[in-house]
């Protein structure tokens, strides 16, 4: 397995990718979405937010001006649940999958490119919105896309991510936008769909 080259997580994974547009309807209340069928509930949407700001407020001097920069944190947070799924989907689709050990592997990998750990979640917090207990799956995303690369190629995931969007079938509550059907994510989120691709030669945050 080739080893990939250090990124700073403030060098962004993150590119925007066309996509499929799926359903629009209302979920009901208490839904914040609906994907596959399964609800994301609105408490469940909450208490990543909760933990979420939890974190911030734990973040000394540094607090008030993480909370002022994402004011859009339910947003934020049900997108990143989406494009999870939407990448569980397509891992499930080609029969692949990630290990704990493979997760904790990149969690090294990061930890040890970014100062360790603790700099490493300091940086997703500040650069990603995650709360530290949101950092596994993170690393599972990082996981499955290395391994779905490795197996359509290089820029070659937005055909297998249409047919994960149309199987999932996508539903949004409108108290936290609307499906872009252009880009894969929530109208006036910060987080664009995700694609894996070769991480750029670079040195560690703060180098």
């Amino acid at each position: 397995m080739h080893r990939r080259t250090a990124l700073s997580v403030s060098a962004a994974l993150l590119v925007a990718a066309p996509l499929l547009s799926a359903c629009s309807g209302e979920p009901r209340p208490g839904t914040a979405a609906v994907v596959g069928g399964e609800r994301i509930t609105t408490s469940a949407l909450q208490a990543q937010v909760n933990d979420v700001r939890a974190a911030q407020n734990r973040s000394g001097q540094a607090a008030a001006e993480l909370i002022a920069s994402t004011p859009h944190l339910e947003r934020q947070r049900l997108d990143a649940i989406l494009q999870s799924r939407i990448i569980d989907k397509m891992a499930d689709t080609a029969g692949l999958t990630a290990t704990q050990k493979e997760i904790e592997d990149e969690r090294k990998t990061y930890a040890d490119e970014n100062g360790g750990n603790a700099q490493f979640e300091a940086l997703l917090l500040q650069k990603g919105a995650m709360a530290p207990g949101q950092v596994d799956r993170f690393l599972r995303d990082r996981v499955l896309l290395t391994e779905l690369t490795a197996k359509y190629g290089a820029g070659k995931l937005e055909e297998p991510a249409r047919a994960a969007v149309k199987a999932l079938r996508i539903e949004v509550n409108p108290r936290y936008g609307a499906w872009d059907a252009k880009e894969i994510k929530l109208g006036n989120g910060e987080t664009p769909w995700i694609t894996q691709r070769t991480r750029p030669e670079q040195p560690p945050a703060g180098a």
